[in-house]
């Protein structure tokens, strides 16, 4: 195995606690687009990586924030995931110049983008710690996070109008069912950009106001993976479901998956420490 090369940022994160450098991460492979790191056991944090280009997202450099998402979930000894960006820029969008000679016929019949929902499809809890720019593809791949926080720097927005062409990473969708159509139409239709605040008060992100964002998701997923994997896996699942299905569909598979988890040990484990007053083993089986 060999050791991934930190940038200053995320170098600067990591050596800040002592605790979290001691577990920083030997990283089954390297990826020239991302860097991945281990600053809390139980925690992987991918970070973009394509600083001259404000973290644009080309081909390269999605495949290689596909693979690094995939090999993240598929760790066991990872609970929960974080994907970030530089300060200047989570990801200011896709990248035009890759983009900008395709025709239809070759934007439909490769399915261009067909690929973009590696987030949605992972099994564990993806936090998104997003400072300075998250604009187009860019805001679309935060989007895709269970947990989405921001620095007050935070600058969100789907300019594709002004390209001459519309979200096609899910901004149209996932805006609406988070904001509400009103909203969603003047960010899509006006190409917009509105700064952390505003995203706040819309209900896009929760903004870190004291410290840095990628400390806070760093708590947050060390929080998450402190937890028994089982009922983790399973609130996600539950809680993505309420936007696939109708309420009364939601409530029915949410006390299924409730049922289900009394024949985990961790069940058995978890409530037997809380009568004993203790803290719980878990097994994550």
């Amino acid at each position: 195995m060999s050791f991934v090369a930190l940038s200053r940022s995320t170098f600067r994160h990591i050596s800040s606690n002592a605790r979290f450098f001691s577990t920083s991460l030997r990283a089954r492979r390297e990826y020239a687009n991302v860097l991945v790191s281990r600053p809390s056991p139980g925690v992987a944090l991918i970070t973009l990586n394509r600083p001259k280009a404000l973290n644009a997202l080309n081909a390269a450099h999605f495949q290689d924030i596909s693979d690094a998402m995939k090999e993240a979930d598929e760790d066991v000894g990872v609970g929960a995931i974080i994907l970030t960006g530089s300060e200047r820029a989570f990801a200011a969008g896709a990248d035009i110049k890759e983009m900008k000679d395709k025709s239809f016929a070759e934007a439909y019949t490769t399915n261009f983008l067909a690929d973009w929902e590696v987030i949605t499809k992972l099994k564990k809890p993806v936090i998104a710690a997003v400072s300075g720019y998250a604009l187009g593809g860019g805001l679309e791949l935060a989007l895709q996070a269970d947990i989405l926080l921001a620095a007050p720097s935070a600058q969100l927005g789907q300019p594709e109008v002004n390209l001459g062409v519309i979200p096609g990473g899910g901004g149209t969708q996932r805006l609406a069912l988070l904001i509400g159509k009103s909203r969603a139409m003047e960010l899509v239709l006006t190409g917009r950009i509105i700064g952390a605040d505003e995203a706040e008060r819309w209900g896009i992100v929760r903004v870190v106001r004291e410290g840095s964002v990628v400390d806070e998701a760093v708590k947050v997923a060390s929080d998450i993976a402190s937890k028994g994997r089982i009922a983790v896996g399973a609130g996600k699942e539950a809680v993505n479901a309420a936007f696939e299905m109708s309420l009364a569909e939601g409530l029915r598979f949410e006390k299924r998956l409730f049922h289900a988890l009394f024949s985990t040990k961790d069940q058995k484990e978890g409530m037997a420490a809380f009568v004993e007053k203790r803290r719980a083993e878990w097994t994550h089986s």
